[in-house]
């Protein structure tokens, strides 16, 4: 196997959009579908993985506590924050999602370098040219194959937010920010369309696992082949 066997599919977007509830099903539906089976019956896949950003790994789980746990009486400061996601993705980068790519995993990640992008440069109004240069350090390179980005209302996804309970450091954040980190998103699947793929994230559950389905399908014959 090498790593160009290997896939790397990033699902995005606002709080409250369904990604990790999709990432979820996508990876069942992948294995339960068939694909799964057959991609390794041609010997292009290994195993199909779900993982995130921040928290891919054990370093970045520790990461992960302090991105967006309950804020404490010492604020994070915004390059702090941005450094810290650079951390956390040059760690799973090189200890995960490269190992895995080489091995011929089909990986799903819950976030990746656009939502630094969005987060960080729209939202926070960060420089968006330092931001280039941290995520490449970061990745060395390494892009998404596919990324998928479930397009909601801000404010429809804040509400699904509320109705979960308890929500972290970066969902508490005021809608204005919510809002940019919108246009950052937009801005950014007009700027890389064949990367970048819009999901109508407005539906119910299944209607948008449906989308999202139709895409894998093609993206899937496109890159092994229909048979």
């Amino acid at each position: 196997m090498n790593e160009k066997l290997g896939k790397f599919i990033v699902f995005e977007g606002v709080e409250g959009c369904g990604k990790t509830t999709q990432l979820q099903r996508s990876q069942q539906w992948l294995t339960e579908s068939g694909w799964l089976a057959l991609l390794q019956s041609k010997g292009y896949l290994q195993e199909v993985i779900a993982t995130r950003e921040p928290g891919g790994t054990e370093l970045g789980a520790a990461v992960r506590q302090i991105l967006l746990g309950q804020p404490t009486q010492e604020t994070i400061q915004d390059r702090a924050e941005l450094l810290l996601y650079a951390a956390d993705r040059a760690q799973h980068v090189e200890g995960f999602l490269r190992p895995h790519l080489a091995k011929g995993s089909l990986i799903l990640c819950d976030r990746y370098t656009d939502s630094t992008i969005a987060y960080q440069g729209y939202g926070r109004g960060l420089d968006l040219a330092l931001i280039d240069q941290l995520n490449q350090i970061a990745t060395g390179g390494l892009v998404s194959d596919l990324t998928l980005w479930l397009d909601l209302d801000v404010k429809t996804g804040l509400a699904r937010t509320r109705q979960r309970g308890t929500r972290d450091r970066i969902e508490q954040a005021d809608l204005a920010f919510h809002q940019r980190v919108q246009q950052g998103f937009t801005e950014l699947a007009h700027a890389h369309p064949h990367r970048i793929t819009r999901i109508n994230a407005s539906g119910s559950e299944a209607e948008v696992a449906e989308q999202i389905q139709q895409i894998l399908t093609q993206r899937l014959e496109e890159w092994y082949g229909s048979g």
